[in-house]
């Protein structure tokens, strides 16, 4: 693949190299640099000067050693066998390299992206004499039980079928389709298709978000949504819980395919995602989930440059799952620590610094990428969507600090995450008073359809409690509770309700960590229908501790353990229970 273009190593800061005077490299090209072929990627170009970046550690390098150019872009390989795989940022199967140099991730090793010997049990789905044009499906492979891998033309390529190979079994690499281009030339494709990590893949269009990435959190899918196709980060301080909140989504949400990127994360963190999702059972097929996901980790060990380029191998990738017309969620954890390999290599190259040490391009980076979302009508037709997550760790738990506030501008979905809360051991942790979700307008439509006409105004409901309960936490702070009147302490007791049998949730219990839709609204159906039952009471003159005293309150908040999820009826007996409250308060106090 090499272009035969060879420079002279001039000059070596970290990852960075220089080489001196006008050479052939194009912008963006990927380069092998010095005897033990390091990847590298030319980065800017000058008249006399070329940078490049490496991915890999440049320890030992030494001036005069040799960079060669392969002329082309650092590309991914499109193919069957991305999927329950998993690979360091610059798409390398960290299992091949293993097998060749050992635990740690051995300089210039040279491994296949995806395993080329496979034989792949292929179904063609186009015939001679068929147009075809980029994105028309040629032909259908079982990747895992749980996905079926579409083999597309290239975007730009457009023909008429000469010649397919019959159903079989056959590699990545063998041409499965001939196909004459309007020039006359034949043009032969296989399984494969490379794609340049840093230019989005074509779509026909764009539509606008109208269905929810349903998760099966009650705090994100009724409170603050977002849909198939949208973005939402999830900032906090350590130990408050993104990588966990991540964790239940890439579990529980129903995308079709999960590309999880480690990127900079602690070694521990990846291991244990890798032990967990590889037990993890699929609640959809009853397959394993890894049948669905792929992994790229890189590690905070692994080179800095690769880090920023793992963030575009995995877009890349989710894209082109999308363009088959398959959900995807992308969960990057953590994009801040992105950023700050991108501040290492502005800083390397000296440039001006902006606010906090980070590049001045730092905010358009964040909407390149953000930007790469959405639901999108593909070139064959098809709807596919890629939602990302991205996870944001400020230092200090610090808001204000520029990636949270960069991203911010660029997401419509922000779960913040609250130290007090996480070290109540209330988790999610996510806040819902400094969260929000713009997507509730566009998602209300799907879900008075899907789920209830009321389910909406019920959630509003929920909202207006929780903000009554902040203002008077206010007054309670300064006061005490006693002096408030029975209504206003009947909030605070709803208020107790709404956080700890609705917000909070279980990952460890069966029946919690995952709530159907239909669950949620008739959950907080039967909290709202207390508040109201109660209100009444409270009207009459009823003290707040006569209604304590009957343990209803208690009895609701363990509705999320009570109730299992394949017996919702149980639901409707609480509204029983409920009105016998009522009536056995209205005897005592008679």
């Amino acid at each position: 693949m090499s272009s035969g273009k060879t420079e002279k190593i001039y000059g070596i800061n970290g990852p960075v190299i220089y080489l001196k005077g006008k050479t052939d490299f194009k912008m963006s090209e990927m380069v092998h640099v010095g005897e033990e072929k390091l990847v590298g990627e030319v980065i800017s170009l000058d008249k006399d000067r070329t940078t490049v970046q490496v991915y890999e550690e440049t320890s030992g390098l030494h001036p005069g050693e040799l960079v060669e150019g392969m002329g082309a872009a650092v590309s991914v390989t499109l193919a069957p066998g991305i999927l329950n795989n998993i690979f360091d940022g610059i798409e390398r199967p960290l299992e091949r390299i293993a097998d060749k140099g050992g635990a740690f991730i051995t300089r210039g090793v040279s491994v296949d992206a995806l395993d080329r010997q496979k034989l792949w049990e292929t179904h063609i789905t186009v015939a001679e004499g068929d147009m075809v044009q980029g994105g028309t499906i040629i032909a259908e492979v079982p990747e895992t039980r749980a996905i079926v891998h579409k083999c597309m033309v290239p975007p730009g390529v457009e023909g008429t079928v000469v010649s397919v190979v019959p159903d079989g079994e056959y590699t990545i690499d063998e041409t499965l389709v001939t196909i004459e281009l309007f020039n006359g030339e034949k043009r032969e494709l296989s399984m494969t298709q490379h794609w340049p990590i840093r230019v989005p893949r074509p779509v026909n269009r764009r539509f606008p978000a109208s269905v929810p990435l349903v998760t099966g959190q009650r705090i994100l899918d009724t409170m603050f949504p977002i849909a198939k196709g949208g973005t939402a980060a999830i900032p906090g301080g350590f130990g408050t819980g993104k990588t966990m909140t991540q964790h239940q989504i890439a579990k529980w949400s129903d995308a079709d395919i999960i590309i999880y990127i480690g990127c900079g994360e602690r070694g521990n963190e990846m291991t244990q995602v890798l032990e967990e999702f590889s037990e993890l059972v699929d609640p959809k097929s009853g397959n394993p989930l890894m049948d669905r996901t792929t992994l790229i980790a890189n590690t905070s060990n692994m080179p800095v440059a690769a880090r920023e380029a793992s963030i575009y191998t995995g877009l890349t990738l989710a894209e082109y799952y999308r363009d088959m017309g398959y959900d995807v969620a992308i969960m990057a954890d953590s994009t801040s620590r992105w950023a700050e390999a991108l501040r290492e290599l502005s800083g390397r190259l000296e440039e001006m610094p902006a606010e906090e040490g980070f590049p001045a391009y730092l905010a358009s980076r964040l909407s390149a990428f953000y930007e790469r979302a959405g639901m999108m009508q593909t070139l064959n037709g098809a709807t596919g969507s890629v939602s990302i997550i991205g996870a944001v760790s400020p230092q200090g738990g610090d808001f204000s600090e520029p990636v949270t506030q960069n991203t911010k501008r660029f997401v419509r979905c922000f779960w913040g995450l609250d130290k007090s809360l996480a070290y109540a051991r209330h988790f999610p942790a996510i806040h819902w008073l400094t969260s929000y979700s713009e997507y509730l307008n566009d998602l209300s439509g799907w879900y008075s359809d899907h789920v209830s006409p009321k389910f909406v105004d019920y959630r509003n409901r929920l909202m207006a409690i929780l903000n009554q309960e902040s203002s008077l936490m206010e007054i309670v702070k300064l006061i005490g509770s006693d002096v408030l009147p029975y209504d206003q302490k009947l909030i605070l007791e709803i208020a107790k309700v709404i956080r700890l049998g609705f917000l909070q949730q279980n990952a460890f219990h069966k029946d919690d960590t995952c709530v159907s839709l239909e669950k949620q609204f008739k959950m907080m159906d039967v909290i709202l229908y207390l508040y109201k039952t109660s209100r009444k009471l409270v009207a009459m003159g009823m003290p707040m501790s006569v209604l304590k005293a009957e343990g209803i309150f208690e009895k609701v908040i363990a509705i999320k353990y009570d109730v299992p999820n394949d017996n919702l009826q149980l639901l409707d007996l609480y509204k029983l229970d409920i009105d016998d409250f009522y009536n056995r308060v209205i005897e005592k106090n008679a």
